[in-house]
């Protein structure tokens, strides 16, 4: 099935029996949303999260709301930032066999005010939203090839605003919370269209696609117990802005769409159709991340700093 711009319906997905996708950081936000609309249309969904109460928590509301879903959601634990647990869970995947999709979502959206460094040594919002997406996406990479699967990275608009080119990407000088988190988005957006680039040149049959949310806020999105629990405040503060914010589960409607439409083509970027919000369709990356010497520069130095090289001519047999 394919749909253009105007005809896909984000609330009437296709037919996805039979396909697996794991969602990284599904407990909650645009992870937990995008799982949710991958299970009502049929799909076995993997939901991925560092702390295991609140996974357990987030797959009992999800499947409470989605008649006969109990046998189509599991979990597994995976910490984006540890490079161990990354290793770990993509060995798991690995026995279990078949998967479709990746939606690489997790991520800090919230960084510390002051630079901090994960036990590989990296700074922790590169490591979080980057590194450990990297690292996942390359472990896994003859798992989707086996099923001429997708990969989705999580994107920002942030980056289409700010210019931060990553000639620092671990931030070791001239750290703030909110270099930090453009700079991330820089470098996972860089990845995910070099990575489309080096799968075409090596022949391997999968895509990668970027998407990205918009302005998507808690505030805006319906309250689901352990999910999505903004205070008062912060809902009326973000209802303030609803010309330009949208809900979470608007959110998610680009990243699944980058997901499980076959007429998304490899290194292509999804968002809203207001760039904020709106429904999905292709948008086009900031002038920077196009920039084939920063995507080469990106490649190498998340390489060195996961000390993993992808397995291209393995994945291609």
């Amino acid at each position: 099935m394919s749909a253009s711009a105007a005809d896909w319906d984000p609330r009437n997905l296709p037919d996805l029996h039979g396909r697996t996708y794991l969602v990284t950081g599904s407990n909650a936000g645009l992870g937990f949303f995008s799982s949710d609309q991958l299970v009502r249309a049929g799909a076995h969904v993997i939901m991925t999260g560092r702390n295991p109460n609140r996974l357990a928590a987030a797959r009992a509301e999800l499947t409470a709301g989605v008649p006969d879903a109990a046998g189509t959601v599991e979990t597994l634990l995976l910490d984006t930032s540890n490079l161990g647990s990354v290793r770990a869970a993509a060995a798991t995947v690995r026995q279990r066999g078949r998967l479709d999709g990746l939606l690489l979502n997790a991520g800090v959206v919230h960084p510390p005010a002051q630079r901090q460094t994960t036990r590989d040594g990296n700074e922790l919002v590169l490591a979080t939203n980057a590194l450990g997406h990297f690292a996942l996406a390359g472990a896994l990479l003859s798992t989707l090839a086996a099923r001429r699967g997708r990969m989705v990275w999580l994107g920002s608009m942030s980056t289409s605003l700010w210019s931060y080119d990553p000639v620092d990407p671990q931030l070791a000088e001239g750290y703030s919370a909110w270099r930090a988190y453009v700079q991330s988005k820089v470098v996972t957006t860089a990845l995910g269209l070099e990575a489309d680039r080096r799968l075409r040149e090596s022949r391997v049959p999968v895509t990668s696609v970027v998407a990205h949310p918009g302005y998507s806020t808690s505030g805006r999105t319906r309250g689901i117990r352990g999910v999505n629990e903004p205070s008062r405040l912060g809902r009326f503060a973000d209802n303030l802005q609803a010309p330009i914010t949208q809900s979470k589960e608007h959110g998610a409607w680009p990243l699944v769409r980058a997901l499980v439409d076959p007429s998304v083509e490899g290194g292509q970027l999804w968002g809203p159709s207001l760039v904020v919000k709106g429904s999905p369709r292709q948008a086009k990356p900031a002038r920077l991340i196009r920039d084939p010497a920063v995507a080469e520069r990106v490649w190498i130095a998340c390489e060195n700093a996961t000390r993993l090289r992808w397995p291209f001519e393995a994945a291609r047999r």
